[in-house]
C-alpha cells in the first residue's frame, strides 16, 4: 500500500517576488525552479501571475522548455485571475497547462471590490473554468481572503466552496491572505471546510503577520489538508509567507508527516534565494541562519563533548551543516577542544589554556574570533608569525564616480615580491584580479567567495571601524570543511576586505 505524502507548493517565485524590493531575473527565477524541482524535490511550483509584463511571459516561457525537457511540465503553474480568457490566453502563450484561479472567499472583498453578487462571480469562475479546460488547462482554485470569509462570512463561504467543488478542479486553495488567524482557528476553519466539501482537494496557504504561520500550517495538516504552500525564506508580502524550511522540518519532527522535500538540500536552496533575492536573512533564523548550530557557553560545548547534552532533533547533519563552538568571553575548555578539532589540531594542555584566556580577553572586548582565526592566535602566543607566509605590502584601489576601478598590487610569497594589476566592477573585484593573476604565476588556485558581509557600528560616524567577513569555499590545510570565514578589521571598507583575503590566503598556504 502506497503511503500518501503531503503535497508541498512552492510559491517563492510568485507570491515571494511580493517581498518589498525582491524582483528576480529571468535567468534567477529559472535557477531556483530548477533547485526546487530537482534538488529539494518540491511537488510543485507557482513561478508567476498571468498578464504581468510580457517579460514576465518570457520568463515562464524559458521555464516550460526547461520542464518539458526534464519531464516537469505539469509541476509548473500559474495564478491567474477571473477574466473569462485573458489569463487562459496568456497562460497557453507561456507553455504553462496548470491555472491556479484567484477567486473571492470573503463576502467583504466580494461585496467591495469586485460590486457583484455571489451568483455573478460563480458564473465568472465557471466561464473562466470552462474556457481553460476547453484548451486543456488544468484549474486549482484560491478562495483568496479565506480566512476572513470563514471569520466573519461563514456563509457565503460555505456556499462558494460548494459551488467550485462541482466545478471541474483539481485542488481548492485556502489562503489565510491577512495572516489573521490562530492554530486553533485554523484548525477549526479545515474542520468546517471537510464538513462541505469531503471529497474536495484543499491545501493551506498561509502568512506570517502573527509569526504563526508555522503552528498554522501544522494545525492545518493535523486537521487534514493535503498540501501545504511555502516560501523559501518566508519571502513574501508584508511578514511573508510560510517559510518552507521551518515548515517542512515542524512537519517531518513534530508530526510524523512524510513529504518529498530532501532535507539536505535546504541550506543550499536558502543560500541561492538569500543571493537573488538579495534579502539577507537573520544569523538566528530557524533552521538556515548562520548561527542557528552554533553554541556560544562554554557549558554547552562541555555538555556536547559528554553526549550530545545540549543537541535536539534539529541536528545540523541532517540540513548538510555542522555544529560549531562560539569563541568569546563565554567560551570554555571544550569550546577551544572542539575547535581544534575541526581544524585537525592538538595543542598540549598548557597553550590550550592560553589560548582559552585570550579568547575570553578577546570577547571582553567585543571582537569577533572565528575558527579560522585560531592558528594566528597559536602562532602569536608560540613567538611565530603565520602573516609571513603571504604578505600584501601593498594595494593602490582607484574607484569612484564615472571611473572604471584598478587595483595595483604588491606582495611578498616565498621570499620573492610581486607586482600586479587588475581591472573589475569594484575596487575589491579590481583588486582580486590583480590577486588571481599572482596565483596563476605560482600556480596555486584561490577559493570561492561565498558571502561579503561588512559590519559598520550605528552612530553615522565615517571613521568608524569596519569589520567585513568573507565566506570562502575550499580547502584550508588540515581541515574538513569546504566553508570557512575571514575577518578583517579597518576603517577603510576595502582595506578591511584586503585583511580578510591576506587572512585567507596564508590559511590556504601555510
Amino acid at each position: 500500500m502506497n503511503e500518501t505524502k503531503l503535497e508541498i507548493l512552492d510559491v517563492t517565485l510568485r507570491d515571494g517576488e511580493q517581498t518589498q524590493g525582491v524582483v528576480f531575473s529571468s535567468q534567477e527565477k529559472l535557477n531556483i525552479a530548477k533547485f526546487l524541482l530537482l534538488n529539494t524535490k518540491v511537488d510543485r511550483v507557482e513561478v508567476a501571475s498571468a498578464r504581468v509584463s510580457r517579460g514576465e511571459k518570457e520568463t515562464v516561457r524559458s521555464i516550460m522548455n526547461w520542464a518539458e525537457k526534464e519531464h516537469l511540465a505539469e509541476r509548473i503553474e500559474i495564478l491567474g485571475f477571473v477574466d473569462k480568457t485573458a489569463s487562459v490566453n496568456w497562460i497557453i502563450e507561456s507553455g504553462a497547462r496548470t491555472l491556479n484561479l484567484l477567486t473571492k472567499g470573503s463576502e467583504k472583498h466580494l461585496v467591495h471590490q469586485l460590486k457583484k453578487t455571489a451568483e455573478e462571480h460563480l458564473d465568472d469562475i465557471k466561464s473562466t473554468i470552462d474556457y481553460a479546460l476547453s484548451k486543456s488547462i488544468q484549474v486549482n482554485v484560491y478562495m483568496e481572503d479565506w480566512s476572513n470569509g470563514f471569520l466573519n462570512s461563514p456563509d457565503y463561504v460555505a456556499k462558494m466552496a460548494e459551488a467550485i467543488s462541482n466545478f471541474p478542479i483539481q485542488r481548492l486553495f485556502l489562503p489565510d491572505t491577512l495572516g489573521i488567524l490562530s492554530p486553533d482557528e485554523t484548525s477549526r476553519a479545515i474542520l468546517f471546510m471537510k464538513k462541505i466539501i469531503p471529497n474536495t482537494l484543499i491545501e493551506f496557504h498561509g502568512h506570517n503577520d502573527y509569526d504563526l504561520s508555522v503552528a498554522n500550517c501544522l494545525a492545518a495538516v493535523n486537521a487534514g489538508v493535503t498540501g501545504i504552500h511555502v516560501s523559501v525564506n518566508g519571502l513574501g508580502e508584508r511578514a511573508g509567507n510560510s517559510p518552507l524550511e521551518a515548515v517542512i522540518t515542524a512537519v517531518h519532527d513534530k508530526l510524523g508527516v512524510k513529504t518529498n522535500i530532501v532535507e539536505s538540500e535546504i541550506t543550499a536552496l536558502s543560500r541561492l534565494v538569500e543571493v537573488f533575492s538579495g534579502k539577507r536573512i537573520s544569523d538566528n533564523r530557524p533552521i538556515v541562519g548562520q548561527d542557528v548550530f552554533t553554541q556560544t557557553a562554554g557549558v554547552h560545548a562541555d555538555g556536547d563533548k559528554k553526549g550530545n547534552l545540549y543537541a535536539n532533533a534539529i541536528l545540523p547533519e541532517r540540513f548538510g551543516r555542522k555544529r560549531s563552538y562560539a569563541l568569546g568571553k563565554l567560551a570554555g575548555k571544550a569550546s577551544i577542544s572542539e575547535n581544534l578539532k575541526q581544524l585537525g589540531m592538538v595543542l598540549s594542555p598548557d597553550l590550550e589554556k592560553k589560548i582559552l584566556d585570550k579568547v575570553i580577553e578577546m570577547g571582553d572586548q567585543g571582537i569577533i574570533v572565528s575558527t579560522e582565526d585560531l592558528p594566528f592566535l597559536i602562532a602569536n602566543l608560540s613567538g611565530e608569525d603565520l602573516s609571513t607566509t603571504f604578505q600584501i605590502q601593498s594595494c593602490e584601489v582607484l574607484s569612484g564616480k564615472g571611473i572604471s576601478p584598478t587595483a595595483k598590487l604588491k606582495v611578498k610569497y616565498k621570499s620573492s615580491e610581486y607586482l600586479s594589476e587588475g581591472k573589475g566592477d569594484g575596487g575589491y573585484d579590481a583588486f582580486m584580479d590583480a590577486l588571481r593573476k599572482i596565483a596563476k604565476e605560482n600556480n596555486f588556485d584561490l577559493p570561492e567567495l561565498l558571502d561579503y558581509q561588512v559590519r559598520i557600528p550605528p552612530g553615522g560616524k565615517t571613521s568608524a571601524l569596519v569589520e567585513t567577513i568573507i565566506t570562502w569555499s575550499g580547502s584550508m590545510h588540515n581541515s574538513q570543511t569546504n566553508t570557512f570565514r575571514t575577518i578583517g578589521l579597518d576603517s577603510d571598507q576595502i582595506s578591511a576586505a584586503i585583511l580578510a583575503t591576506e587572512k585567507m590566503l596564508n590559511l590556504i598556504l601555510k
